[in-house]
């Protein structure tokens, strides 16, 4: 039974990726920061621990990784958006962007080493977005943010490849979760039709692309497009 560690699991494709590796019998710990009623819930469907911390918390993050211990597989899914003009992002908010999508995958990824370099073997997933790899007018601060998480992703394959640790990306597309709330319907339709199979995203489906990369233990260093064929 593989231990699987899920950031950013209360909601979204973190709670699908949650429920689809407790559904193949791993043993599943996932952070959250705030949704206390939502982790709850998830944890009592699943069966895994839920513990709350803040990814850009670096002490908050090694804390949590004490409690956990033993770490097969590390999920870095969480992230937060933001819409906008850059001219009108302040810096404060570009810097929170930067700290929760890149600096927490720096964090966790530190935390877990120990483990993964005691048995010289780890799976590392990042999460980036379709964003990160063309861009979106209005969300720079995010597109920059997944742009770097690609980068890092690449790097740390290289980096900790001689010691057993893969390292891949999943890249969403137009994913129907809570971070869609605000998008007009027409607009998502649109964003639907525009994708050559014609809708637009589960959670279900990028975490089905997670379990998949978990398990392939040839594969590193790669970037998953999970949008539909939206960005190809």
């Amino acid at each position: 039974m593989a231990v699987a560690v899920i950031t950013g699991g209360s909601r979204g494709i973190g709670a699908a990726a949650v429920e689809a590796f407790a559904a193949r019998g791993d043993r599943v710990y996932f952070l959250y920061e705030k949704e206390h009623a939502a982790a709850t819930a998830v944890a009592e469907k699943t069966g895994a621990t839920a513990i709350c911390c803040d990814v850009a918390d670096g002490q908050a993050v090694r804390e949590a990784f004490r409690q956990i211990g033993h770490v097969d597989v590390l999920v870095c899914n969480a992230g937060i958006c933001q819409y906008g003009l850059m001219s009108m992002t302040s810096e404060e908010t570009w810097d929170r962007v930067f700290a929760v999508n890149v600096k927490g995958i720096y964090h966790c990824v530190n935390a877990a080493m120990e483990s993964f370099l005691q048995k010289q073997k780890g799976c590392v997933i990042t999460v980036s977005s379709m964003w990160g790899q063309v861009g979106a007018s209005c969300e720079a601060a995010y597109s920059a943010s997944k742009g770097a998480v690609i980068a890092l992703t690449q790097a740390l394959a290289k980096e900790l490849g001689p010691s057993g640790i893969r390292v891949n990306c999943v890249a969403p597309g137009v994913i129907l979760t809570d971070m869609c709330a605000g998008i007009d319907p027409e607009i998502l339709e649109e964003m639907a039709q525009e994708a050559p199979v014609g809708r637009n995203g589960k959670p279900e489906d990028v975490a089905k692309a997670m379990v998949f990369l978990a398990d392939a233990e040839f594969i590193t260093g790669q970037v998953l497009p999970v949008n539909g064929g939206y960005v190809i």
